[in-house]
């Protein structure tokens, strides 16, 4: 399982380095960048909420700091000690477990935290919406659990078997299975789980935005469904060679196996601004709600976006021997 070291959040950004220790910017209106970002060591994960951030240490301890007006902070996370991967929802965040149980916290307003997570085992995996969370468990099924206003519990889910990776968008989510095929439940308005989805194979990555999905085959190509209301779905069809996809609010970004980015959809906060098109020998990108994350082969990163919380501030230019990150942007 992956470590998730550099994530982008609504309102900041934090980055996981070598050595162990962690860097945010952005907004710190609830001390999200406060010292104690600075101050934690022995780090091998990172993850925003909405307004809050957590760390994972190789102890199988996590830490949370910024806003805590929903329990997203609680004491409650501080007695967690064998903690191996986690997920951040908008004001809650779950905890994998290394005996293959899950734990809650933070808000509970669409029973996010509610006691029915305790019953499940042998889960390998945890992934969050908004105001839901999904499972994956050692038999490659999944549980849901949270909201289900646009039936992102719905009982469909559980029919899916031999799923190896589950991502959730807004109101969606989409499971990949071992054949290279994907199954997506939840919200439909946009066609977010249009029957097209279903005649997609060799599938090896997918990502979610709010109301769109990406998946990557097996030859470089992508395939793109759901909201294209700002071309979330539209000009994919001439990217060659893209080895990794990454989903913002409106906008995506593919990796190509020359080191190079190509971005796509809303471009009202300079999501898809030229700027990107100068990088070369990129490693990895991240989306967050309006702005985008590259991670340079030599350790450095570049931020493009909006800027209005400092999340493209000069300072991330300053910033090397950034780890090597698997991106994404669950907290819609």
């Amino acid at each position: 399982m992956q470590n998730k070291n550099i994530h982008i959040g609504y309102y900041n950004s934090i980055v996981l380095f070598s050595n162990g220790t962690v860097r945010c910017w952005g907004n710190n209106f609830w001390n999200q960048c406060d010292h104690l970002c600075s101050s934690v060591t022995d780090v091998i994960q990172v993850a925003c909420g909405w307004d809050y951030l957590v760390s994972l240490r190789s102890n199988g301890t996590v830490q949370c700091w910024g806003d805590n007006m929903w329990n997203q902070c609680d004491p409650l996370h501080k007695t967690f000690t064998d903690v191996i991967q986690f997920a951040c929802g908008r004001l809650h965040s779950v905890a994998l477990r290394s005996n293959n149980t899950v734990q809650c916290w933070g808000h509970n307003g669409y029973n996010q935290c509610d006691p029915v997570h305790l019953t499940f085992t042998d889960v390998i995996q945890v992934a969050c919406g908004p105001f839901f969370s999904v499972a994956l468990l050692s038999n490659c099924t999944v549980r849901c659990w949270g909201d289900n206003q646009y039936n992102q519990c719905d009982p469909l889910h559980s029919t899916f078997t031999d799923v190896i990776q589950v991502v959730c968008g807004g109101y969606h989510s989409v499971a990949l299975l071992s054949n290279g095929t994907i199954r997506c439940w939840g919200d439909n308005r946009n066609n977010q789980c249009n029957p097209v989805h279903l005649t997609f194979t060799d599938v090896i990555q997918s990502a979610c935005g709010f109301s769109h999905s990406v998946a990557l085959t097996s030859n470089g190509t992508i395939k793109c469904w759901g909201n294209n209301d700002l071309n979330q779905c539209h000009v994919h069809n001439t990217f060659t060679d893209v080895i990794q996809v990454a989903c913002g609010y409106h906008h995506s970004v593919a990796l190509l196996s020359d080191g190079t980015v190509r971005c796509w959809g809303s471009n009202h906060n300079n999501q898809c601004d030229p700027l990107h098109s100068t990088f070369t020998n990129v490693i990895q990108v991240a989306c967050g709600y309006y702005n985008s994350v590259a991670l340079l082969a030599n350790g450095t990163i570049k931020c493009w976006g909006n800027n209005e919380w400092h999340q493209c501030d000069p300072v991330h230019l300053t910033f090397t021997d950034v780890m090597m990150p698997s991106c994404d942007c669950l907290l819609w």
